[in-house]
């Protein structure tokens, strides 16, 4: 058999299993993406740009931060982006994998112990893979398992540092990790919390910094520039020891085309929008409650957080013909099946983002709850 008849035979068993990936365009009103605040396309952020063009930013690096990539905008966010976020340093990178990749494959060391929420997101469990330290999962969102795990790494003899890896609002289920506690936990184990803010920041904690801001532990976070904040890039903010053995050690960060510096100068600008306009974010927390009560009246759906709806259904088949058909109706939601979701909880994935007003919301909940009388 070929390379080619090989890999053509693979997609077809993920089409017959329906699981085939496939691109399709951006159409319909967008509950689909992850612009929660709306800023993507927004004036403020193709000003921002235009200003930094004609102020002389370059639209590309031309080399890693190490070799000639390094530029004043890149210096100029990570001093504001530590300040805001509340801590000592702060380092730009391409992307929010990219960064986890980089934080969980060179920080721990081989004696370490990773303990990771069973739901924490793909980059995590990438970077895991690359790094030396061992790695255990402990129950979603449950931090009695996650001391029950500890104590029994303890008791096989493990004596390292400890991580403690979560998210603050995970992205396919948007629920919401018991922070107090696990900073409770982190204390007791002189943990190392590494908190994946990436569906938090803009949304929630004070001015959008983010759910672990000012949170009583020692504390590396990471906040994702192409969700709420519009851009791209990851910023990972703790201690400067921890940003400067990144920039010594990290492959991803060490080996890799700086971001562009104008991308850079439009993730400033996106800070400063949080900053100053208190609205942002009132705005987008009063979407999301609008959002939760169409849910529930219409569709009967009790378990909501954030503005990540989970609409489970089960079935492959099934999520990916009631996402088709929603966006016939010109919503566009997705429809998102195993591997990314455990096996049996394909859904709709409805997310709440900052270019859908009340109305169209309660269209949405509305189409959905067609959806299910119908079936």
């Amino acid at each position: 058999m070929t390379t080619a008849a090989r890999l053509a035979g693979a997609l077809e068993a993920l089409a017959a299993r329906h699981r085939l990936r496939r691109l399709i365009p951006q159409e319909g009103l967008d509950f689909a993406s992850n612009d929660y605040l709306g800023l993507a396309g927004s004036a403020l952020l193709r000003d921002a740009a235009q200003q930094a063009l004609a102020r002389g930013v370059p639209p590309g690096a031309g080399g890693s931060r190490l070799l000639r990539g390094n530029h004043p905008e890149h210096e100029g966010l990570e001093a504001e982006a530590a300040a805001f976020f509340g801590a000592e340093a702060a380092l730009y990178m391409g992307g929010g994998f990219q960064a986890n990749q980089a934080i969980f494959s060179t920080l721990p060391a081989a004696d370490d112990l990773i303990l990771h929420d069973a739901l924490v997101h793909a980059s995590a469990h990438e970077g895991m893979r690359l790094g030396r330290a061992t790695a255990r999962a402990f129950a979603h969102n449950d931090t009695e398992d996650a001391r029950r795990v500890l104590a029994q790494w303890r008791n096989d003899g493990g004596r390292g540092q400890v991580w403690i890896a979560v998210e603050s609002v995970y992205s396919m289920e948007g629920d919401l990790a018991p922070l107090a506690d696990l900073a409770a936990l982190s204390r007791e184990a002189g943990a190392i919390l590494v908190v994946d803010e990436a569906h938090a920041t803009g949304i929630f904690g004070p001015q959008g910094r983010g759910m672990a801001h000012d949170l009583n532990a020692e504390v590396l976070t990471l906040h994702t520039c192409g969700k709420a904040l519009g851009s791209s890039g990851g910023l990972i903010c703790g201690a400067r020891v921890m940003i400067d053995t990144l920039i010594n050690r990290a492959r991803p960060f060490i080996f890799a085309t700086a971001p562009a510096p104008l991308s850079a100068a439009i993730t400033r600008a996106a800070l400063h929008a949080l900053a100053q306009q208190p609205d942002l974010v009132t705005s987008a927390q009063a979407r999301i409650a609008h959002a939760h009560a169409e849910a529930r009246r219409l569709c009967g759906i009790d378990v909501l957080h954030s503005q990540i709806i989970p609409v489970i259904l089960g079935e492959d088949a099934l999520a990916m013909s009631r996402a088709e058909a929603l966006r016939a109706q010109g919503f566009d939601v997705r429809g998102i099946r195993p591997p990314t979701v455990p096996r049996g909880t394909a859904r709709l994935r409805v997310s709440i983002t900052g270019n859908v007003n009340p109305a169209q919301i309660t269209a949405l909940f509305e189409a959905i709850a067609h959806q299910q009388e119908a079936s």
